[in-house]
């Protein structure tokens, strides 16, 4: 396909220089992040989500929609491609709401690593209120400062974790094998099962997210919370007027055709 890198940096509201090189990699993803909305909307309005990359700049980029894992990353993917770097898709298998190492939850995320001059990177902007907003030295036991908080890899007899210093302590957000492609095959099986299946939460819950100068947004159903230079705000919203104000003026979605339907949907 070809591609618009004009069209995206000006989605992403990005003018600083674009280089193949490490300054560029971790300003792009938290320009993106912050631009693009994580959510759901498609999945639960019942809606195929494509994984052609002319289909995810037409829907990210072009009708200012967000999406989730899949296509927020494979859009990233080619855009740092086009710019040339070394990209290698890696799949992760989500932790969240796992008590145990021992569980072993499908291996259905999909990120991102960077080949650079002298280790590797990884980069998320797909991860919901956990999306990085720089890109992460693979390495392990070293903690990493992002502009959202801290994060580390932790590997254990050959196992990679990605985490997250929350409250306190060390929490898992997925685990991943950092030489193990998730190849264009199994991300069309995940993404058809993340879509599809009655266990996984896109299929009934509404979830959008994203990352602020100061903080982060998050809406779960009718929950929203604000995080703005470490401060904390919660609420519910109480109409479709609000859902819509909501997902316009804070998480940049024009979607006001759709949210009647949605909030038919939400509880």
């Amino acid at each position: 396909m070809h591609f618009d890198l004009s069209a995206y940096l000006q989605r992403i509201a990005f003018s600083g220089p674009v280089q193949t090189d490490v300054a560029t990699l971790h300003a792009l993803t938290r320009a993106h992040t912050q631009a693009i909305a994580f959510e759901n909307i498609d999945v639960l309005l019942g809606r195929g989500i494509s994984l052609e990359r002319s289909d995810i700049f037409d829907k990210l980029v072009l009708k200012r929609h967000g999406g989730y894992c899949f296509e927020q990353n494979i859009l990233l993917q080619t855009v740092l491609e086009h710019l040339g770097f070394e990209v290698m898709p890696l799949g992760g298998r989500v932790r969240l709401g796992y008590d145990s190492r021992a569980q072993m939850p499908a291996r259905t995320h999909l990120f991102l690593k960077i080949r650079g001059s002298d280790c590797d990177w990884i980069t998320d902007v797909g991860f919901g209120s956990y999306s990085l907003t720089t890109a992460l030295r693979l390495e392990p036991d070293v903690i990493q400062q992002t502009p959202h908080g801290q994060r580390r890899f932790e590997c254990v007899h050959g196992r990679w974790f990605q985490q997250a210093r929350v409250e306190g302590r060390w929490l898992d957000l997925y685990e991943f094998n950092p030489d193990l492609p998730m190849y264009e095959s199994d991300q069309k099986v995940a993404n058809w099962y993340t879509q599809t299946h009655a266990d996984t939460h896109f299929t009934y819950r509404l979830s959008v997210a994203i990352a602020t100068d100061k903080g982060r947004a998050a809406l779960l159903n009718k929950r929203v919370r604000l995080v703005d230079q470490g401060r904390t705000r919660e609420f519910e919203l109480s109409s479709a007027a609000q859902l819509g104000e909501l997902l316009y003026e804070v998480f940049g979605l024009c979607r006001q055709n759709e949210v009647k339907a949605l909030w038919k949907k939400i509880k």
